[in-house]
């Protein structure tokens, strides 16, 4: 049986969350900043028709466009509001690949008996149970293949740039070849700047020139990953949607103060308070981490950043707070104004290959029984019931 995949992707992500919590900002010209307001990383349509770049350093965007709504990213939130798009989407399918925080590949195939209808009608019931369910609008390429899938979700934001209301393309068996002539390869994810200077030498420029490459020149010149797609672009699904999600390589957090800063204590509450939400996700996840690091940006954007391996790999507070205040002391100068400061664990194992040291087994355990319970008062009375002090 032919794959049949969607890419479901939240249409402006952080900005339409911001817009659940603020209804004012709907219809205005509304960009989020990253964690640290360093640049801008989700723009709403009416940002970007006034021209608003996408990566666009912040202290020059808001001189430049003084009618825009700029806010500071709120990364817990946003991750809360993707569990709950996720959750919706598992009403269709236990397929699902959550590549990113805004986007998942479902695996549809003969879903069209489940639900008694054709696969355009249950891609238009995903667009309309999540904006109705969970407030937030979400475009949707439908394909034989991840790749197609991703061209047909381009195709259906593409059409709403225009301002044509349609949140769903399907690229079918008939439509595959106009499709490729249509599509220029650079256009392609996963095709790179390296890859598509390559084959511009050999005047190859739409997707359909590739196609009509042979698999001895695809493979001399590009590889297995040449030759996969191809055949993804031909409809064929090489690479099937991964069930399960993929644990990260780190997780980390940071966030402007709401005042520069100088007071030292101030700066670790904050650098506690970052401290306690990694360590929450890591419990979440089954992870430990074997090495952290603090990062601390001045008020001009100087960044200074330093790690440390850990002897036991960990995922409470209680330890990483003593480590990262002696390496804070480190890092802090007096007189030096600050805009914030981060926390990111790396090296992440899962927790059940954690090894306890003998000669701290009993303070590692104490550790571990208080992050628990401190987690499930967060649970009960709501976050920010506990801090740790500076």
């Amino acid at each position: 049986m032919k794959k049949v995949i969607a890419l479901v992707d939240c249409n402006n992500f952080f900005v339409s969350c911001e817009r659940l919590l603020k209804p004012e900002l709907i219809g205005k010209p509304v960009c989020v900043l990253s964690n640290n307001d360093g640049c801008v990383v989700s723009r709403s349509n009416e940002a970007k028709r006034l021209g608003v770049q996408m990566g666009a350093p912040y202290f020059i965007a808001k001189n430049q466009f003084k009618n825009v709504t700029f806010l500071s990213g709120n990364l817990t939130y946003y991750c809360e509001i993707s569990k709950r798009v996720m959750d919706k989407l598992f009403d269709f399918t236990p397929d699902i690949e959550v590549y990113s925080i805004d986007e998942a590949f479902l695996d549809l195939t003969g879903l069209r008996k489940t639900f008694n209808c054709q696969y355009e009608e249950i891609i238009e019931r995903i667009v309309r149970e999540v904006k109705e369910e969970v407030g937030i609008d979400v475009s949707v390429g439908l394909s034989y293949s991840k790749v197609l899938a991703k061209l047909a979700n381009d195709k259906a934001k593409n059409l709403q740039k225009n301002n044509i209301d349609k949140k769903t393309y399907k690229i079918g068996y008939k439509q595959i070849q106009n499709e490729l002539k249509n599509t220029l390869i650079s256009d392609v994810w996963g095709v790179g700047k390296n890859t598509t200077a390559l084959l511009k030498k050999y005047l190859i420029q739409t997707c359909f020139d590739f196609v009509s490459q042979d698999d001895i020149w695809i493979k001399k010149n590009l590889g297995k990953i040449g030759l996969d797609l191809k055949q993804e672009l031909l409809g064929n699904s090489i690479n099937p949607v991964q069930i399960g999600s993929v644990a990260p390589k780190s997780i980390s957090r940071s966030e402007s103060f709401k005042e520069f800063q100088t007071n030292k204590n101030y700066i670790q509450e904050q650098l506690n308070s970052h401290i306690h939400k990694v360590c929450k996700k890591l419990r979440n996840e089954n992870l430990v981490t074997s090495c952290i690091s603090v990062m601390l940006r001045t008020k001009d954007f100087q960044v200074f950043n330093m790690k440390i391996n850990l002897i036991n790999p960990t995922n409470t507070e209680f330890e990483l707070v003593n480590i990262s205040k002696e390496i804070l002391d480190k890092m802090y100068q007096k007189n030096v104004i600050y805009r914030s400061v981060g926390f990111c664990a790396m090296k992440l194992t899962t927790s059940k290959s954690q090894q306890i040291s003998i000669f701290d087994t009993e303070k590692t355990l104490k550790n571990q029984e208080l992050s628990k319970s401190w987690d499930k008062l967060e649970e009960k009375f709501g976050k920010g019931i506990i801090k740790l002090g500076g």
